[in-house]
Parts: structure tokens; sequence; C-alpha cells
């Protein structure tokens, strides 16, 4: 019984976190393609790599859940082994989507902090 609920459960949950995923990179590219055509006119610099890299590590979030959920229903080792391949390739871009946001991250004014108001 507990068994057909977690299964009934899964069936409905890891399809709608795949297409979570999907929809995020659809509307992530959508928008920077928008956001990319609007600096062509206006000829404004605008940060479209960085939130372009921020949607797909999201969708890449997403896509995770649905393998770590599918870890649940897996019956045999070769299965495992897969789901553990397509894990690990998924963390190893969400690691790199990462590491190139720290690189393009926008260019925001520091904050002064109190010490620096009080010796101007």
């Amino acid at each position: 019984m507990l068994e057909t609920l977690v299964e009934t459960t899964l069936s409905v949950l890891i399809p709608l976190c795949e297409m979570m995923g999907i929809f995020v990179v659809a509307v992530s590219a959508v928008a920077a393609f928008g956001r990319y055509l609007k600096g062509l006119v206006t000829r404004e610099p605008r940060d479209i790599k960085f939130q372009l890299a921020n949607g797909l590590a999201l969708s890449l979030e997403f896509k995770m859940a649905a393998e770590i959920l599918k870890t649940v229903l897996v019956r045999d080792l070769t299965e495992l082994t897969v789901l553990g391949a397509v894990i690990i390739l998924r963390a190893l871009l969400s690691f790199l989507i990462h590491f190139e946001m720290k690189q393009i991250e926008p260019h925001t004014p520091a904050k002064q902090t109190n010490t620096e108001v009080e010796l101007k």
C-alpha cells in the first residue's frame, strides 16, 4: 500500500520537476534574447549572460531534483549506475555554470560601511 502511494506520487512529481526545468530554460532563453534585442536598439549594456546562466543553473536544480526522486524507484544496480552518472553530470554542469556566473557577475557599486561614511 505505502509502496503504491510512493510510486503514484513520484510518477506525478518526477515529470513535474522535469517540466519545470524545461520551462525555466525556455523562459530564460526567451527573456535573454529579448534583453539582447533591446540592448541592440538602446545600445545600453545588459547582464544578459549572467541572467541566462542564472536561469540555466535553476533549471539544472529542478532536473537534479527529478533525478534524486528517481532514485527511490530504482529496482536494480544498472538503473542506479545510470542515475548516478546523470546526477554527477548535472552537478558538474551546475558547478561550471556557477563558476562562470562568478566570473561574469554584474558589477554593482560597493556598499559603504558606516566607518567609510563617518570618515568623509
